[in-house]
């Protein structure tokens, strides 16, 4: 069985408990049936995977000696500050906790993420060893498919679908691929060299989501969000450079720094009037031009 699971069960549940007992580790993993086959957590077994658990994760798992041999996360703010390593983590823990409960599978409704697991393990595969992979893609903008060679740079997940960032060597630029609809991949053996000055994280600093390469400059936006949804802006930002500027009860202000992309202003329309544009004044022109194009569709009913 893959080690993983276990490997992020025990962190999790060291994590919640901020300190715990071996025997209060191996109770609640002997009652974890899905994982443990109803079977303890020996003292061995978990040294072993606390060994495990630093190497592949750089987690240090700690013993506090006095009070009763309490282990607990002694690095927990490198979880923290390291997204990639966070996000997998927390991952695997909401699939150990459904695992724990698929009694309840009919209550437990997730979103399906288009071909996550059909070219995704290649891609990643190929990105290890900077390998030139071949892909037939078919494009929303086209009507039949194309197969030409790519460099994978990095992956990014953006509303529930995968992209592929590449370098597209018969044009000779960096692209961004869906996995959905890549229809086939083949690893070569040619190699490739990633380019010293590529950093995936700053690539898409300024980008909302997705849409990078458009030529337009980032620039500071404001948005007025009214007191109904100004909760939800803060507690699940639009963007890493949002910052509160001024709440004023009924309603709170907020700036971003981002290049203002098709994909933000299709983000803006989905929350209609609860979000207004107060800066910069083209993105309000772009704003009202959608919302005038939306209630010519619909003023004659």
């Amino acid at each position: 069985m893959n080690q993983l699971p276990k490997y992020t069960w025990l962190i999790e549940t060291i994590r919640r408990a901020g300190k715990i007992s071996h025997k209060e580790l191996s109770e609640k993993w002997q009652s974890h049936k899905e994982l443990s086959d109803c079977r303890p957590l020996s003292r061995a077994t978990f040294n072993r995977w606390r060994e495990a658990i630093y190497d592949q994760f750089s987690i240090m798992i700690d013993c506090q000696k006095t009070g009763g041999y309490l282990y607990y996360i002694a690095n927990p703010r490198d979880i923290d500050d390291d997204k990639l390593r966070k996000w997998m983590l927390d991952s695997y823990a909401v699939g150990n906790v459904i695992g724990e409960n698929l009694s309840l599978k009919g209550r437990i409704l997730v979103d399906e993420i288009p071909s996550g697991r059909d070219h995704l393990t290649t891609i990643l595969e190929a990105m290890k060893d900077n390998r030139v992979v071949t892909i037939t893609y078919q494009s929303f903008k086209k009507s039949q498919s194309h197969t030409f060679p790519i460099e994978p740079y990095c992956v990014k997940l953006f509303e529930n679908r995968w992209y592929v960032v590449a370098h597209n060597t018969g044009y000779d630029d960096i692209r961004l691929y869906g996995l959905d609809r890549i229809e086939n991949v083949d690893v070569s053996g040619e190699t490739f060299k990633l380019p010293k000055d590529f950093d995936a994280e700053e690539y898409f600093s300024t980008a909302y989501g997705i849409v990078v390469g458009t030529g337009e400059k980032p620039e500071k936006i404001v948005l007025r969000a009214n007191e109904a949804h100004k909760p939800y802006m803060k507690s699940l930002p639009l963007h890493h450079s949002q910052r509160l500027i001024k709440d004023a009860g009924e309603y709170a202000d907020f700036e971003l720094f981002l290049v203002p992309t098709y994909d933000f202003v299709m983000r803006l329309l989905s929350v209609g009037s609860m979000v207004e544009v107060i800066e910069p004044a083209h993105l309000r022109r772009t704003m009202k031009g959608w919302i005038s194009d939306m209630y010519h569709l619909y003023k004659n009913d």
